[in-house]
């Protein structure tokens, strides 16, 4: 191919590049530190979705509605990097920042909230014993109480054929609330032991159940046993 063919193919890719970079161009970032240059997602005039946006700063990750927003990476001129999840702008969620302390390098992990570091993410709840139980589910609700509430199943509705029931809570105070039982004030970690008999699904027979867990996170928690 001669070089004058050469050039001519090569036309319709740099024009498409030079279309794609002044698209770029006009895709504003809202943020200061990085709103030199940007390549992305973009919807109505800001960088919305997926992006690298550029300046003092750097920030790789995802956009919404010209801020970075969800999921990325964001390196400060100084060398500092928080890589995690962001919310308008600023550091919210679960992450990772390192940054450099009387000239070593340090990390932090765990959660922000508002660009302030909260703490470190709780464990999750650990089942320590496991005795003819189906299954289970942990649930945290959005209440200031700290409680946990035991919640039985079977054959897709309330298993209402407990019997011998014993709840042993290392914290707290036993309540009732309709069908749930469990423990209020208490006082986290807190490790619970149940024992029960139950009819099995077909109900032809008794078993003899033991579910023994602790949960590290305060907060009102509801437990689903499923036999």
């Amino acid at each position: 191919m001669s070089f004058t063919n050469k050039v001519f193919a090569l036309l319709p890719i740099v024009l498409l590049i030079s279309v794609y970079l002044f698209g770029q161009n006009n895709c504003k970032v809202l943020m200061t530190e990085i709103d030199s240059a940007y390549i992305g997602k973009c919807k109505k005039g800001l960088a919305h979705g997926k992006g690298l946006a550029t300046g003092t700063d750097t920030y790789e990750g995802r956009f919404k509605k010209g801020w970075p927003d969800g999921s990325g990476t964001y390196t400060w001129w100084s060398g500092e990097i928080y890589k995690g999840g962001f919310l308008d702008g600023v550091k919210d969620g679960e992450g990772t920042y390192t940054y450099s302390k009387n000239g070593k390098d340090t990390t932090l992990v765990g959660l922000w909230k508002n660009d302030v570091y909260i703490g470190a993410k709780p464990k999750n709840p650990v089942v320590k014993q496991l005795v003819s139980i189906d299954r289970y589910n942990f649930r945290k609700n959005s209440t200031a109480q700290n409680r946990v509430l035991i919640d039985f199943y079977q054959n897709g509705g309330r298993n209402v054929r407990i019997t011998d029931l014993l709840i042993i809570a290392d914290s707290g105070y036993e309540v009732n609330l309709g069908h749930s039982k469990g423990f209020k004030d208490m006082t986290f970690p807190v490790t619970m032991t149940l024992k029960y008999f139950t009819p099995n699904k077909l109900q032809t027979r008794q078993v003899y159940c033991i579910f023994e867990f602790t949960i590290f996170e305060a907060g009102d928690w509801r437990v689903d046993l499923f036999n």
